[in-house]
């Protein structure tokens, strides 16, 4: 029985970091055509065969909702032209931040959300930076939860930073923070918040001793800019050296690019997990289409993709030093 091969393809959310990741990858990106309706209604439609392929879907679902409810299509069309396998590629997993139910009456958009990939008919789910990792539990099918760790330590250790320290913008990036940390033996200080509501923040203070020292602030999503800029304010009022700041997805939304030209942060690192409206002097884009083309190779061989991660970096550097 022949090797069922591998076919990458692309919504029209995620066109160039799935051309990145099939270069990366070393095949051509698929040929599909998203077919579109007067009344905004579309159908993806594969142009060649996929029966008993390997079918990878890059798609990252940031709004509008189109970008989900294309790749749930996709996931529908492949299935039913009787592909092998298919795995859907979200670097970016939209609706995350609505992970629990924190107040009355609320939908819990992160379970609903994986069990339409579910039922569309996806066998596997390759992500990055969930805003909650319990996501992965709702969910019964596997995911794969890529770290951007192995993205961020390269170019931190770049900077060379004499006075290295790393800050949570909130207390929920703690342990993100962490590890990163941990990982450079170098210390980490808190910015506690509290909200009025989304998107706004009444108040915000520092726990830990920033003096002198260039802070590097960790986070997973940049939606608004607000938090960042202002925990990266904070951090200069209470003395610190330099602040820049490392986010995963960059949703960018509002005046996000006004407020961060217009903050005292040094640069803004982001991933392309989603694609940049507009540039900025400010902003520099780091890509994930190596980390995700391996993630896909393994996957497509069935072997593992630990060493991808930081813990086992750590574990690694720990045996070298014995």
């Amino acid at each position: 029985m022949m090797n069922p091969s591998v076919k990458i393809f692309s919504g029209t959310g995620s066109q160039e970091l799935a051309q990145k990741i099939a270069k990366r990858f070393g095949a051509p990106l698929g040929k599909i055509n998203i077919q579109k309706f007067s009344d905004g209604e579309f159908q993806p439609v594969f142009l060649e065969s996929i029966r008993g392929d390997y079918v990878f879907l890059v798609q990252s679902t940031f709004a509008p909702t189109d970008n989900l409810m294309e790749l749930l299509l996709m996931i529908d069309a492949a299935k039913r032209a009787s592909a092998y396998k298919i795995v859907a590629v979200i670097p970016y997993f939209g609706f995350a931040r609505q992970d629990r139910k924190d107040k009355p009456r609320v939908a819990i958009g992160a379970k609903l959300v994986a069990k339409l990939i579910e039922a569309a008919g996806a066998d596997r789910v390759v992500t990055m930076d969930l805003h909650a990792a319990q996501i992965q539990g709702f969910f019964d099918i596997p995911v794969d939860h890529l770290d951007s760790s192995a993205i961020f330590i390269p170019y931190i250790e770049k900077l060379k930073l004499k006075n290295l320290t790393f800050a949570a913008p909130d207390v929920g990036s703690t342990n993100r923070v962490r590890e990163i940390a941990n990982y450079f033996n170098a210390e980490m200080v808190i910015c506690d918040k509290h909200r009025k509501r989304a998107n706004e923040i009444a108040s915000m203070v520092v726990i830990g001793d920033v003096e002198g020292k260039d802070i590097v602030l960790i986070d997973d999503i940049c939606d608004t800019a607000g938090t960042l800029t202002k925990a990266a304010g904070l951090l200069k009022e209470k003395g610190a050296k330099s602040v820049r700041a490392l986010c995963t997805h960059p949703i960018l939304s509002g005046k996000a690019y006004e407020t961060i030209e217009n903050s005292v942060l040094e640069e803004m690192v982001v991933c392309d997990t989603i694609p940049m409206e507009k540039s900025s002097d400010k902003i520099k884009v780091l890509s994930v289409a190596d980390l995700f083309a391996i993630a896909i190779r393994n996957a497509y061989e069935n072997k593992s993709i630990t060493s991808l991660f930081i813990h086992s970096q750590l574990r690694e550097r720990e045996r070298a030093n014995k």
